[in-house]
Formats: structure tokens, C-alpha cells, sequence
């Protein structure tokens, strides 16, 4: 895919690994809507783009707002003239079971995860159809490959994005609009301190798991962006962004149910 001069548009592009997708597209002469809720990280994401030549639109928002999603495309297209590739970026976390965790931070969590990139899907699909060539690129997790304990939510909400993916992929073969899904592995992003926990965890709990996961996270979202990007210009349909996220989704491919017998002492926090 040649992706000089065309545009796309990023959710979660006021930092981590949507601030580094945005700027890799940039660095390839890619103009630019960002999509955060974050103001201030928006801002830098935006004035970085604009250093390395992009044409760049903001637009502040929570990805669940169904009017704010729905008049985007719009907007993008007035401001930009056209969309050739969307990324669905925008993502939460959430620590605990499935008994920990209370029902409203569980569709907090599915609204953001899941529902937001289906619903960013439906609204821009007839405008990348417009394009010669466009592309879709939804990131989930490498847990939406293996499922650990603690992450029901987070795990079911990725799993849905990879599914999705995967579906509409196959609906759009032979159209000008693919499809690629993603999944990172330990990419030092906020994620982890961000994370919302469930309110009857002892706050000593949670900081020890949020610092034991946040040791997991090693890959710097740069390094994890050109990864993206790349595989966008060449059309991939799956990537495995890390050394751990190719292991583990090797380990899961040979052992579909055993796996957790194996993973489960790295992955407990």
C-alpha cells in the first residue's frame, strides 16, 4: 500500500502505541485526524505530526459517544477531502475476575474495547469505500489469542475485536478496503497504571499488580508503531507485534487449551 498523501484517522492518538502509528503514517507523508480524549496529549501528538509535514485535524472526544462518532467522517472529509485507512486504536484496561469486577466497569470497558471500533466501522466504511484503496486496522491485544485469569473483561473485549476483524475481512474480500488486526504484546504504554481495578481490592493489591504488569511492558511504542505501519503498507492481515506476542500465539496455535498450564506462572501477577 502506498501511503504517501493519503489520510487516516487514529483513535487513541494522544499517546502510546496510537501517538506512534500516528507519527510513523506521518514520517510516510500520511495527513492526519486524531481522535483522544485526552486534550493535552492530542495537542502533542498533533504539533509532533505537524513537524514532520502532515496535515493535521484534532478532534476531542470519548470514542462511546455515538453523535461525536457519527458526525466524524464528515468532518474528516470537509477538513481532509478524503479517508484511506482507519485505526481503531482506542482501548482500556481493567484488572480482576470476573467475580471481582462490577457489571458497569464491564461495559465500561466492552463500550471503549469493542463497541467504539465497530461503531467507528460502520461510520467511515461508506467513505473508505470511496477510496481507490483503503484499509482497516483494528488493534486487539495478545489477549485476544490466550485468555489469562484476571482479564475476563479486557481478554473478551479483544477477542471480540480480533473476531470482528477476522469477519470483515472475509465480507470485504475483493473490495478496495482490507482489513488488518493487531495484536501487541508487552508495549510500555500507560496501559497498566491506567487501568481500572475493582473497588474491593485492597490498594496495596492493586499497585502490586499494576507494577507486575507493568514490568511485562517493554517494547517502546515507536518500535511498535513501524511495526504497525509496515505491516499496513504491505498488507497484512494479522500482526504480532513482539518477540513474547509470536511465542505465546505459537505456544496457543500447538496447545489451543493446554497453553495456560504452561503460561500460567508469567502471567499471574
Amino acid at each position: 500500500m502506498q501511503l504517501r498523501g493519503r489520510v487516516a484517522v487514529v483513535t487513541g492518538a494522544g499517546g502510546g502505541i496510537g501517538r506512534a502509528i500516528a507519527l510513523a503514517l506521518a514520517r510516510r507523508g500520511v495527513h492526519l485526524a486524531l481522535v483522544d480524549v485526552d486534550a493535552e496529549g492530542l495537542a502533542g501528538a498533533a504539533e509532533a505530526a505537524a513537524a514532520l509535514g502532515a496535515r493535521t485535524v484534532v478532534h476531542r472526544f470519548d470514542v462511546t459517544d455515538r453523535d461525536a462518532v457519527a458526525g466524524l467522517p464528515e468532518q474528516v472529509r470537509l477538513a481532509l477531502g478524503r479517508v484511506d485507512l482507519l485505526v481503531n486504536n482506542a482501548g482500556v484496561a481493567l484488572g480482576g475476575t470476573f467475580e471481582q469486577v462490577r457489571a458497569d466497569d464491564f461495559d465500561w470497558l466492552m463500550a471503549i474495547n469493542f463497541d467504539a471500533v465497530v461503531r467507528m466501522t460502520r461510520a467511515f466504511l461508506p467513505l473508505l469505500q470511496t477510496s481507490d484503496d483503503a484499509r482497516i486496522v483494528n488493534v486487539s491485544s495478545i489477549y485476544g489469542i490466550v485468555a489469562p485469569a484476571g482479564q475476563t473483561a479486557y481478554a473478551a473485549s479483544k477477542f471480540a475485536v480480533r473476531g470482528f476483524s477476522n469477519a470483515l475481512r472475509h465480507e470485504l474480500d475483493g473490495s478496495r478496503v482490507g482489513v488488518t488486526v493487531v495484536h501487541p504484546g508487552g508495549v510500555a504504554t500507560a496501559i497498566a497504571r491506567s487501568a481500572r481495578a475493582p473497588p474491593d481490592v485492597p490498594a496495596e493489591e492493586v499497585e502490586r499488580r499494576r507494577a507486575a504488569a507493568d514490568k511485562k511492558l517493554r517494547m517502546a511504542p515507536d518500535r511498535a508503531g513501524e511495526i504497525i505501519v509496515r505491516a499496513v503498507e504491505r498488507r497484512r492481515a494479522r500482526v504480532l507485534v513482539g518477540g513474547d506476542a509470536v511465542v505465546v500465539a505459537l505456544l496457543e496455535r500447538f496447545a489451543p487449551v493446554g497453553y495456560w498450564r504452561v503460561l500460567r506462572r508469567a502471567f499471574e501477577l
